[in-house]
């Protein structure tokens, strides 16, 4: 049984690590692999591994340790992968999760361990250096991006309304259905990227000029925001009329260079069955800022396409 433990274990630690890797190459498949390998370590696993070594160890002093110590890995992981995954909620679960090891494991790991002499003082500091190690990992998924790196951010968005601007001006002589499709990728954008601040409280006009008088209330609102199912239309509808837009410059005349750069600069990556889908997980989490920032300058790439479309 100890042998099938441990061949579980370590097959486990091989999915979770290729989520892993995944997750940091943005390869497909990466959400599968961690939402997997993690449900299989929490609920396999580890009750698996927590009750063949309760039946070794035959003390039922310590069944209220085994099951707390599988709880603590229920909290812990659940808001890692929540975290990582960008699930709605994770900033909660993860502010749970750092104390709990600390406010509900370690008393009663201690108290399970009070006048057994056979324990050995080494085992207690290795789990003490155990559990600073998961709160250390885990408080650095809960850090949230700098308040400056959030001000650049929105430097960065003003210098994309510029050039819009001046990208309007162009004069466009063609009329192509190349030309037609962007104009309405262009109305798609920007119907997005006013949802954000008209749900937020916000006029969509104060985002197009200085940021500077409302960027202090907008950084201290709620990052996750869900707007139901007229969020989820566009957002697929544009990610399909961008799909359908680079399909066209392939079969545009003198359109071949701008059509092999297109995918990379909306952020597209074409999959296995010739479809394209984000590739990037900015454009897929609900952290509003980092997606208005797409959404501009896609808005101002599509500008500057207008005048290079035949």
């Amino acid at each position: 049984m100890k042998q099938k433990i441990y061949i579980l274990g370590l097959a486990t630690a091989i999915i979770v690590f290729l989520g892993t890797l995944f997750k940091v190459n943005h390869w497909p498949g990466a959400a599968i692999l961690l939402v997997s390998g993690i449900s299989i370590l929490v609920f396999v696993f580890m009750p698996l591994a927590l009750v063949s070594s309760y039946k070794a160890e035959g003390d039922k002093g310590k069944r209220l340790l085994y099951i707390v110590t599988w709880l603590t890995s229920l909290v812990v992981f659940t808001a890692m992968l929540s975290k990582i995954q960008h699930w709605p909620g994770s900033g909660l679960l993860m502010l749970v999760s750092i104390p709990f090891p600390f406010v509900v494991f370690l008393p009663v790991f201690l108290m399970s361990r009070r006048g057994n002499t056979k324990d050995n003082i080494y085992n207690t500091v290795s789990v003490l250096f155990l559990l600073m190690i998961i709160s250390c990992f885990t408080g650095l998924l809960a850090l949230n991006v700098s308040r400056d790196k959030m001000v650049d951010s929105y430097t960065v968005v003003h210098n994309y309304f510029r050039s819009s601007e001046a990208a309007e001006n162009l004069e466009i002589s063609s009329q192509s259905p190349a030309v037609q499709l962007i104009d309405k990728m262009i109305i798609m954008t920007q119907k997005y990227r006013d949802l954000y601040p008209g749900n937020s409280g916000y006029s969509p006009d104060m985002w197009k000029g200085e940021p500077g008088p409302y960027q202090g209330s907008w950084l201290s609102q709620n990052n996750i925001i869900r707007f139901g199912k007229e969020k989820e239309d566009i957002h697929s509808d544009l990610l399909s009329g961008l799909g359908d837009l680079v399909s066209m410059l392939e079969k545009t005349p003198g359109c071949e260079s701008l059509a092999a750069a297109a995918p990379s600069v909306f952020n597209l990556r074409k999959t296995p069955g010739g479809n394209y889908n984000w590739d990037s997980d900015l454009i897929l989490a609900p952290t509003h800022p980092w997606l208005l920032v797409y959404l501009t300058g896609l808005e101002n790439n599509l500008r500057m396409m207008k005048v290079s479309v035949k």
